[in-house]
């Protein structure tokens, strides 16, 4: 329904003009968009599927790298992924209460938020996060930090594979004969602007995402309220609280609302109820998770293997509450797989040209995720024993 009504298009609005055009922090907005989402319990492949092509939109206007832009918009959602309304924090605490296990939903979300927010910043600086510091698009075209038109940063930029071309839309374009264009020419000034006021489909009619109408306001309510009822010291059911809140919205807005139910990934919540397996060891079974995971669910495989640790774990060995954050760290920022549906989400939605260069960095950091994550969250959540 968030989707539908127009208010994340809008939420992103506001977030974009909230870093004040700073090109460089764009990617960070659709990381907390996308952590937004997932953390209020859209499952990670369809908020990637939402947010995904409007961060590829923003990367060929501005020239950010789509490999960087993808794995931000990946770890934004896995770092939503386990807050206590989430598919994945559901799952996963359900799980461990039903084995009357010691368990902090609150660490758990906490923990994984903060491994992906250091993720985001490793992954910025090592792809291209640095290109656009300082560069920033006030309506009138881009400018460095000193106010002077910027270069190097825009669909025609090297990064970009446009050949120093560019386009209507872009900061270093060519006029007629390979000329630079006028820097405050009208068409292009208002290419620029467009990221500003982008148009979405409401229904029948054409509605702009800095509209705050009826709809957005009682759908941003509504989430405020989730939030709020699910949590102690409330502790009402998020099923429950969940679909009341999307039948209030549903009365404001019926012929947006009734499209919502048919998105609803119900295989998924279906999925959701009990399943067990035994486990061997607390590094293997981080790696099966990271492993299986890079190619499969990540939803489906944090319900089969959290129980398998249910034997080791009740036998004190170990932390229970370092082995499951480690295990669900390990088993999710994998997702940035190209095999995953989350990777191939982001390569579907990558500029064609760069696509196969994008399947190959995603490819390469996706399984380097299968073999480090295991081993560092294991040293850092395990091994101390706390």
């Amino acid at each position: 329904m968030a989707k539908d009504n127009g208010t994340v298009d809008w939420i992103v609005h506001i977030l974009v003009k909230a870093v004040g055009g700073r090109i460089a922090l764009i990617p960070w907005v659709f990381f907390v968009v996308t952590a937004l989402l997932s953390g209020f319990g859209s499952v990670e492949p369809a908020a990637i599927a939402i947010i995904a092509p409007m961060g590829m939109g923003f990367s060929r206007r501005y020239g950010i790298r789509p490999l960087l832009m993808g794995l931000m918009v990946t770890n934004g959602a896995t770092a939503g992924g386990f807050s206590p309304l989430s598919i994945f924090g559901t799952i996963t605490n359900q799980v461990v209460e039903r084995n009357d296990l010691p368990g902090s939903p609150l660490l758990l979300f906490l923990a994984s938020f903060v491994f992906n927010v250091i993720l985001g910043l490793v992954c910025f600086f090592l792809f291209g996060g640095r290109e656009p510091l300082g560069k920033r698009d006030l309506g009138h075209g881009l400018e460095d930090k000193d106010g002077e038109p910027a270069s190097g940063v825009g669909p025609g930029s090297a990064d970009t594979g446009a050949g120093g071309s560019g386009g209507a839309d872009g900061p270093a374009g060519g006029g007629p004969g390979g000329s630079p264009a006028p820097y405050h020419d009208p068409e292009r000034r208002a290419a620029r602007r467009s990221v500003q006021t982008t148009m979405v489909k409401d229904a029948d009619e054409d509605v702009e995402i800095t509209t705050f109408d009826l709809n957005r306001i009682v759908t941003l309510v509504g989430l405020i309220v989730l939030a709020v009822m699910v949590v102690p010291p409330l502790n009402q059911d998020v099923g429950f609280t969940a679909i009341s809140i999307a039948v209030v919205i549903s009365f404001f807005s019926p012929r947006i609302s009734k499209g919502a139910v048919s998105k609803i990934a119900w295989p998924t919540a279906l999925l959701v109820c009990g399943m067990g397996a035994p486990l061997f060891a607390a590094l293997i079974i981080c790696f099966i998770g990271a492993v299986v995971s890079a190619f499969a669910s990540t939803t489906g495989i944090l319900g089969a293997l959290i129980p398998l640790a249910v034997p080791f774990l009740l036998t004190g060995s170990v932390s229970e509450i370092g082995l499951i954050i480690a295990l669900a760290i390990s088993s999710s920022v994998v997702d940035s797989s190209p095999f995953s549906t989350s990777g191939a989400l982001v390569v579907a939605n990558s500029p064609e040209d760069q696509r196969d260069k994008v399947f190959k960095q995603l490819m390469v950091w996706g399984f380097s995720m299968v073999v480090i994550a295991p081993i560092v969250t294991w040293l850092t959540f395990v091994v101390p024993g706390w």
